[in-house]
């Protein structure tokens, strides 16, 4: 009777009320686990799809595949290495910038290291397409076509790099340095007049910097 008493899920077992039920199985112990039973966001992907997300905070990339895949368009920025000191020496990974967009209004940015180059590629894609945002374009002067330029003057901010979007006519183009073009060519202007300040040679910065201006809420904005 002791031995019944003792037994997993008895009275006096660990399982039972006399060790309030504290004990939550495993291998051989003929009791039901009350773990989870799922990795992060179960079934959520589906749910998304059918329109019952409830965490839109976090969401798979194969979302914004069944919505933008077919329009999107990726593009690695650059390919650096990056190193870290450990006691055995210097760990060498390699970091990865990649922009993607649908050249419609919808650009994002990814950055990712590794050890591998193709590792680092393929994280910062899934990344960028995480970060996707829309992008809001207007027109310089009559409101005549498709939009092709900022609607306004408008400012982003990473690290020490400042860059500046000013509305330019159209047939201007896009009067900017590399990086910042493709990014502008991925979101869907025409036609805009840049200006940066700061350290620029830092890529990550001044890629940062520009889709900064998109992130932004209305409600964040400081007047000037």
């Amino acid at each position: 009777m002791a031995d019944d008493a003792g037994a997993a899920g008895g009275p006096g077992g660990p399982g039972g009320p006399g060790m309030g039920g504290r004990f939550r199985g495993g291998f051989g112990s003929g009791i039901r686990g009350r773990g989870r039973g799922r990795g992060r966001g179960g079934g959520r992907g589906r749910g998304a799809r059918g329109g019952k997300a409830e965490d839109k905070e976090w969401m798979p990339s194969e979302i914004i595949d069944f919505f933008l895949g077919a329009s999107l368009k990726d593009e690695v920025l650059k390919i650096m290495p990056v190193q870290k000191q450990t006691r055995a020496g210097q760990r060498t990974r390699f970091k990865a910038f990649v922009a993607i967009g649908d050249y419609n209004g919808h650009v994002g940015l990814g950055v990712k290291c590794s050890k591998e180059v193709a590792t680092a590629i393929r994280g910062a894609i899934i990344l960028a397409k995480l970060s996707i945002v829309p992008v809001r374009r207007g027109y310089w002067g009559n409101k005549i076509g498709k939009p092709h330029t900022v609607p306004c003057k408008v400012t982003g901010r990473c690290g020490s790099v400042l860059v500046r979007l000013i509305p330019a006519p159209r047939g201007t183009g896009i009067v900017s340095a590399p990086v910042p073009k493709k990014l502008l060519m991925m979101a869907g202007i025409d036609d805009c007049y840049t200006s940066a300040k700061g350290c620029t040679a830092t890529l990550g910065n001044f890629a940062s910097s520009l889709h900064h201006l998109w992130t932004i809420s209305p409600q964040k904005r400081i007047p000037k």
